[in-house]
């Protein structure tokens, strides 16, 4: 049997772009493949897409050091991210407030960053994409 590998597929609701450019300057992210609706090789279902969606990202994968993440746009405006949170690990303090700093911008600050029994520097917040994340100093 192969090993199995579990990868985040993120649905942006129309904002997937914006997302991408913005993880980019959070924390570095980097896009290894996008494609758009209108380069499909197969057209969508006739009324599948919402009008004007021609230009959203149909498929992306984008890495943040080495994992791997997916994402779209979606079909739909309004998607909710509820049940889970992305957990970045950084290897000092100075990176870890940076990128919290940065993915608050817009967003809701659930814990802010403070040392704990297992951390350095720990906090949790919510991104203004309704992306959860827990953000720590790998000790």
């Amino acid at each position: 049997m192969t090993t199995p590998l579990v990868q985040p597929y993120l649905f942006f609701g129309g904002r997937c772009e914006e997302a991408l450019e913005f993880y980019r300057t959070a924390f570095g992210a980097q896009v290894d493949f996008l494609m758009r609706y209108k380069e499909s090789p197969e057209p969508p279902v006739s009324g599948q897409l919402p009008p004007g969606w021609e230009n959203k990202v149909m498929h992306t994968s984008f890495r943040v050091g080495g994992t791997t993440l997916m994402a779209t746009d979606g079909d739909k405006e309004g998607q909710k991210f509820a049940g889970f949170s992305l957990s970045l690990a950084l290897p000092t303090t100075a990176e870890a407030e940076r990128a919290f700093t940065a993915l608050a911008a817009g967003g809701q600050v659930m814990l802010p960053l403070t040392k704990t029994f297992w951390s350095p520097c720990f906090g949790m917040l919510t991104d203004k994409f309704g992306i959860g994340w827990m953000v720590s100093v790998v000790a």
